[in-house]
Parts: C-alpha cells; sequence; structure tokens
C-alpha cells in the first residue's frame, strides 16, 4: 500500500486526498455546522480529473506581479514555516481554524501547503461548506519553488525553452529568487536560501517612485 501511494501524481493523490474525505464528510456531517453534507461524486470527479480547481504557480505570480486584489491566498502550514517563508501576500491559516477564519462564500480562494494533501482536505471543507470559489495552488509550495523561485533552463535548452526561460529569470528575480543554469543535476538543496517573506513592489510602484534619487556631495 505504502509503495503504490509513493507512486501518486500530485493529481492523483488530490483525488485520493478528496475522496477518503468526501467518504468522511457523509459520514459525519458538513463541518460548516449543517446536519449533512451534499456531494456530486461525477462533479468531484471531473473537477480532479480536469484541474480546473488548480491555479498554476506562474499564473499566481503573474496575478501578484500586476497587483491583483481579486483572490485571497491562504497558506495552510504551521505558523512556524510561514513565519520562515511564504509566497508574498498569503494568509496564514491552520486548517483546523479555517472555517472560522472568516472567508467569503463569494471570494475566489487559493490554498497552498508543502504539497496537495492538506490542500485538497481544505479545498474538499471548502467546496462542501458552499465556497464555490476555492481553488488549490498545483504543486503547493514546492511547484512555487521549481516555477517561480528556482526555475531551471535545461542544458542543451530549445529556442523555445530558451525564450521561456528569460521570462521565468524575470519573474524569479521579483520574487528574489535565484534561475539555475546548467545541468538537470543543478537542483535547489534543501538548505538553498530562500527569499524574506515580503511582498515586493510592483513595476508599476517602481516606474511611479522614479529612479533613486542621489545623495548631493558636501563639501566644495
Amino acid at each position: 500500500m505504502r509503495t503504490h501511494l509513493s507512486r501518486l501524481t500530485p493529481n492523483q493523490a488530490l483525488g485520493l486526498g478528496a475522496l477518503i474525505l468526501g467518504l468522511g464528510a457523509l459520514l459525519i456531517g458538513n463541518p460548516s455546522g449543517g446536519a449533512t453534507a451534499t456531494i456530486d461524486a461525477r462533479e468531484l470527479a471531473r473537477i480532479v480529473q480536469t484541474e480546473v480547481d488548480h491555479v498554476k504557480p506562474v499564473e499566481l505570480a503573474d496575478w501578484i506581479i500586476k497587483g491583483k486584489a481579486d483572490f485571497r491566498l491562504i497558506d495552510l502550514r504551521s505558523t512556524e514555516d510561514y513565519a520562515a517563508y511564504h509566497i508574498p501576500g498569503a494568509e496564514n491559516v491552520e486548517p483546523t481554524s479555517l472555517m472560522d477564519y472568516g472567508l467569503q462564500r463569494n471570494e475566489k480562494i487559493i490554498l497552498y501547503s508543502d504539497g496537495g494533501i492538506h490542500s485538497a482536505q481544505a479545498w474538499f471543507l471548502l467546496k462542501t461548506a458552499g465556497y464555490r470559489g476555492s481553488y488549490i495552488l498545483l504543486g503547493g509550495l514546492e511547484g512555487w519553488k521549481d516555477e517561480v523561485l528556482f526555475p531551471h533552463l535545461p542544458a542543451s535548452p530549445s529556442r523555445e525553452e530558451m525564450a521561456t526561460f528569460e521570462q521565468s529569470r524575470e519573474v524569479s528575480t521579483f520574487f528574489g529568487g535565484t534561475p539555475r543554469t546548467g545541468t538537470a543535476s543543478d537542483q535547489p538543496s534543501a538548505t538553498q536560501a530562500l527569499p524574506k517573506p515580503e511582498m515586493p513592489s510592483s513595476p508599476a510602484a517602481r516606474a511611479a517612485a522614479g529612479p533613486p534619487t542621489r545623495k548631493k556631495k558636501e563639501g566644495c
């Protein structure tokens, strides 16, 4: 059993996590306080299969860079992990506090954790409680690191891969990351320094501020 679970893709893990929680919700009722939870198994399977409930890391990065404010980003990890690093603009809410956090049912809510299981669990809880605009960050924080903070250029890139990497380099720099070039073994280590968990200024804000002023020389 452990061997089979270790071979699951992120999307399969999401489906398994949602299925388990779905069965649990049918047995114990709606976590939002109602007597029962209504679950459309076919709709759930469709959502998991088509990944319409997912937001890609590069898509989220683009929203942040453009200063979009029509979504709420929820970090489901511990307060210690959140303090060490979190995606800019994220709010720290542990899963046990999610239903009492004051989220609105008409909001777009993006959930992420280290991987996918906790996000899938939180996503399912919100879905059963009527939060239709809930989504999962594809790959979680690890996906954010791989695609946004530390994008990798293959050893012998094609012209298309090179163009894509140049775009990724700009995004990585914006968020304080480090683009990686070279061989496939050039992977971010577990101890690789992460940028400070703060919101970077948008390009529009930097342009409005103008170039930095030079300090006048004193004396003659």
